[in-house]
């Protein structure tokens, strides 16, 4: 007798979609191209760090993505969906750079109103609030008004009331901007929890610290696309391999003669020309002929220093470089 056969067990399909694909996406302002078939995918639970030189197009992508630029070709998808559809737009939670809040409501007053603008009924907008202040560790503020707050509480509010519909993106334009060391470092945390329930965020910033703290993947937008991008270390290991920064701080500002003796050794500037920095192989004996140099020019330094190169060197270099020339 020939046994019976069991049919296969059929198994649901994995959805593998990231919860953002941007594919091929060109945006233009009249002739000129601001993005360049750019592509960028952030998967959920992942922090993607979003870097660049000012005027390189990151608003202009943060615009896009939620719908408010209609792109000249390309697409954008979250969780595999069309950003075209209003629908999808709701999985996704912006925190503007600009505290946008009302100053003269508690924090749960703020979160109620946006709550009940959002769509939400009363006892949804009860339960959003209840979970947006315990993940943002704002219960035991929720009683202040925000007139108040310091500018590290106010963004944590900001947080809370972009995550109020749970969204799969959660993005960040500059969210650390006026805020102090520790309540940097407590945004952090509440960004970090946010990921643990799968939530995907992209944080556009300057600042690079941050961006290397806490970012699992960061993207250099430069020239209208990304350059390159993945791990942070990953990035800096494969640009440098190695080597050190040397940093001079400056007392005084320098004459144009001193100037140009710098940026032809291969110096870049920062901190309003202020502090000049390079990457080498540099030891012990090269430092102090560097100190007997920068005397012998007249430039008066405060500090010559070294360390290990970080994100911050990385998008010094590729600044610094032309751009590709257009393949044909």
């Amino acid at each position: 007798m020939t046994p019976k056969q069991t049919p296969p067990i059929a198994l649901p399909e994995v959805d593998d979609h990231p919860v953002l694909d941007i594919a091929q996406l060109t945006v233009s302002y009249g002739h000129r191209q601001v993005l360049k078939q750019l592509d960028l995918r952030i998967e959920a639970g992942a922090i993607y760090g979003l870097l660049g030189p000012n005027g390189a197009g990151k608003t202009t992508l943060i615009r896009t993505i939620c719908g408010r630029i209609v792109p000249t070709s390309g697409s954008v998808s979250i969780e595999g969906l069309s950003n075209r559809k209003k629908s999808t737009l709701r999985r996704i939670g912006l925190v503007p750079q600009e505290i946008g809040l009302y100053s003269h409501l508690t924090v749960r007053e703020n979160l109620q109103a946006f709550g009940r603008l959002s769509g939400m009924s009363a006892a949804e907008t009860r339960d959003a609030v209840k979970w947006a202040e315990d993940v943002t560790r704002l219960s035991e503020r929720h009683g202040e008004r925000l007139d108040i707050l310091s500018g590290g509480w106010k963004r944590r509010v900001n947080i809370a009331a972009a995550i109020l519909h749970r969204p799969a993106l959660l993005i960040l334009d500059e969210p650390t901007v006026g805020v102090d060391v520790d309540a940097r470092n407590e945004l952090h945390e509440v960004i970090r929890d946010l990921t643990h329930s799968g939530m995907a965020v992209l944080i556009a910033t300057h600042d690079l610290d941050q961006a290397e703290t806490i970012c699992s993947s960061v993207g250099f937008l430069i020239d209208g696309t990304i350059g390159p991008a993945g791990p942070p270390q990953a990035l800096i290991d494969a640009e440098f391999a190695g080597g050190t920064v040397v940093i001079i701080e400056l007392r005084r500002s320098l004459t144009a003669l001193q100037r140009s003796a710098l940026l032809k050794a291969g110096f870049s500037a920062s901190n309003g020309e202020m502090t000049w920095s390079i990457f080498g192989d540099v030891g012990d004996a090269v430092s102090t002929a560097l100190s007997a140099q920068l005397d012998r020019l007249g430039i008066s330094a405060r500090e010559i220093r070294h360390r290990k190169p970080g994100l911050d060197t990385l998008f010094l270099q590729l600044t610094r470089k032309p751009a590709p020339e257009p393949t044909s």
